[in-house]
């Protein structure tokens, strides 16, 4: 996949155990909160179809990141991302890989297929929850970046 933001590019990576033995032991609390946080601002942005949010209204998702020991509980109601803050059971769809996949995904770098299939990012839950949200991901249009001072071309003053 073409790195679309000219980003430059991450190879994979996995952080040392003990970034992962310690990160597990910290609350995990905050990483949801922060997720559900930056999944609202790209959807405020229109980064995030709204045709796909309706589709996935109610359903409780999960991010475990390996090697930094971070999970991240959030569902999706009421038009907006909210954490869970105490999971409780499954979740409707979850997501497992190392966070330079999560990095190479997020910057297009790699796609959600490729990484699956080579066994970077694990998916488990409900199919057709994850394949709408693998085609949101796929279809994601994300402003253009300045590199300069961070901030995106659409804000210049």
């Amino acid at each position: 996949m073409a790195n679309a933001l000219k980003l430059p590019t991450i190879p994979p990576f996995v952080l040392p155990s003990l970034v992962a033995r310690l990160g597990a032991r910290l609350p995990q609390w905050p990483h949801s909160v922060n997720l559900a946080l930056a999944l609202n601002a790209a959807r405020k942005l229109g980064v995030l179809p709204e045709d796909t949010l309706q589709q996935i209204e109610g359903r409780s998702f999960r991010v475990t990141v390996l090697d930094t020991g971070m999970v991240a509980d959030f569902t999706y109601s009421r038009g907006s991302f909210r954490p869970i803050l105490m999971a409780s059971g499954q979740p409707d769809l979850h997501f497992t890989a190392r966070l330079s996949a999560f990095l190479q995904m997020v910057s297009r770098q790699e796609d959600p297929d490729t990484l699956f299939f080579n066994r970077s990012l694990s998916i488990e839950g409900d199919t057709e929850l994850g394949l709408r949200v693998k085609n949101m991901l796929d279809a994601l249009d994300w402003p253009r970046l300045s590199w300069q001072g961070l901030r995106p071309t659409f804000l210049k003053s």
